[in-house]
């Protein structure tokens, strides 16, 4: 384990288990960590230095006493839209936020596993584009290229664990937010089925479009995480029935048949792959065809699918607007998105929401003939940093659209999917695929993408530009 990277969630777990490590040097690894690589990936918007060794030192106290717990320990790292007790939610926004009175219920259960939250992760303002860049914290850097974006939102998520600063984070996804940072920095990202980790004390967060999931450099890890993070407050609307995900790591999926999907859903902007993604994700499909898949070119009968994606999307942004201690701060394109949310709050939203049972339907037919659709997570490959940031709204929606056209349509479907890492293009960008299914499908998934892990073994390769954190905090 050295001192610049950080090990695995199951490796640190079994470390200190077996007395080979305690929590605190662990957690003073990952505080350097950050320290020495704040000021060029800026991947946290707070740092709970204190808290956090006082909460390491508890750890060893249990685990010196012989208690057990999943993650009893293990430092990890959560997303800025969470609730963490005696923190401000700012959820990438500027102004002065109270901090929060409780834990959310995924950060309650992280605790209640054992985890030690070491901060919590930059996101651009409310979550709402493909980059982690923002006058409240700055720019939050690719580690694979630090002129490039990590990807958004959750991508101070995704940069702090592609850097080895925490072995693996929360993020949330509304629109690929955890799959696309996942993809543009070479990670496993399960975006899981609409409730499995609770995102109370919203329980619909962007009107049940938002879900919280996991990002890690492995697909073991990332379904640790999602165990631990998993279930339910008593009053969430969504409860999906329980599922121990990290199980169906290393189980055989069997032949499956997977639809390669290579054309975006429908959207008011043309959109087409890169031809390198497009080039990834084939040799991926051919992959699994040579590990005994049956693997066929086909599309999700998605229709007119982004009618129902705005009104939704929109509204949520209003919802959260209100949160802001000074409207004054917030981005024109926010307060305008806000503007339109209420006025689409009304009967646009309830047609929406109405439609999302057609869709299920009518997606759910394609899951007859097919088990899992593969797709590009993005068109594009991680975009330069400021690229989006400056623009006008119109002009970043375009933009937007055409470098991340794919990830969407689950979210408003409320089903998983999983990024697993697809390469790199010519210039040694990452890019990733997509494993898609229908309700209830984590361990499928996360079965399929543990195969694809055994054959091409991308947690294995680093980023070539980490700074070195602080080599006496080993």
């Amino acid at each position: 384990m050295t001192p610049d990277r950080a090990a695995g969630l199951a490796e640190s777990r079994r470390a200190l288990a077996a007395g080979e490590v305690t929590s605190r040097a662990l957690v003073e690894r990952a505080l350097a960590r950050i320290e020495a690589t704040q000021p060029t990936l800026n991947a946290f918007r707070v740092v709970r230095a204190e808290a956090a060794l006082a909460e390491a030192d508890a750890a060893d106290r249990e685990l010196a006493g012989g208690a057990r717990r999943p993650l009893l320990g293990v430092p990890v790292a959560v997303k800025d839209d969470m609730d963490v007790a005696g923190e401000p939610t700012a959820f990438g926004c500027r102004g002065d936020f109270p901090p929060a009175a409780a834990d959310g219920e995924a950060v309650r259960r992280l605790r209640a596993a054992g985890a030690v939250i070491v901060g919590k992760t930059n996101t651009c303002e409310l979550g709402q584009w493909p980059f982690t860049e923002g006058p409240a914290f700055g720019d939050t850097r690719n580690p694979w290229s630090p002129a490039h974006t990590p990807g958004g939102s959750s991508g101070g998520s995704a940069a702090a664990v592609a850097a080895g600063l925490v072995p693996a984070a929360l993020g949330s996804d509304g629109a690929g937010s955890v799959r696309i940072p996942a993809s543009w920095t070479h990670l496993v990202g399960i975006k899981p089925q609409r409730g499995r980790i609770s995102t109370w004390p919203r329980g619909e967060s962007f009107q049940g479009i938002t879900v919280n999931g996991t990002l890690a450099r492995t697909v073991a890890d990332a379904a640790l995480l999602l165990d631990a993070a998993g279930g339910n407050h008593d009053r969430d609307p969504h409860r999906p029935p329980a599922l121990t995900v990290a199980d169906a790591v290393g189980r055989d999926p069997g032949r499956l048949r997977i639809a390669l999907s290579l054309k975006p859903p429908f959207t008011a902007v043309p959109a087409r792959p890169h031809p390198e993604v497009r080039a990834r994700v084939t040799e991926l499909a051919e992959k699994l065809a040579a590990l005994g898949h049956e693997v066929t070119e086909a599309d999700p009968p998605y229709g007119q699918i982004g009618l129902t994606f705005v009104p939704r999307a929109t509204a949520g942004i209003a919802e959260w607007a209100e949160t802001a201690p000074d409207p004054a701060l917030l981005d024109p394109r926010t307060r305008n998105a806000a503007r339109l949310g209420w006025l689409l709050g009304g009967a646009p939203l309830r047609a929406a929401r109405r439609a999302e049972a057609v869709l299920h339907r009518r997606i759910g037919g394609f899951f007859r003939s097919y088990d899992v659709v593969l797709a590009p997570t993005t068109a594009a490959p991680p975009l330069r940093i400021g690229a989006l940031h400056r623009l006008g709204g119109w002009a970043t929606d375009r933009a937007m659209i055409a470098a991340c056209p794919y990830a969407w349509p689950w979210n408003v479907l409320g089903w998983p999917g999983v990024n697993v890492p697809a390469g790199f293009v010519s210039d040694g960008l990452p890019v990733g695929a997509q494993l898609l299914g229908p309700a209830h499908t984590e361990p499928l998934l996360v079965s399929l993408a543990a195969q694809l892990e055994a054959e091409l073994r991308w947690h294995e390769r680093w980023p070539p530009h980490l700074p070195e954190a602080n080599a006496s905090a080993a």
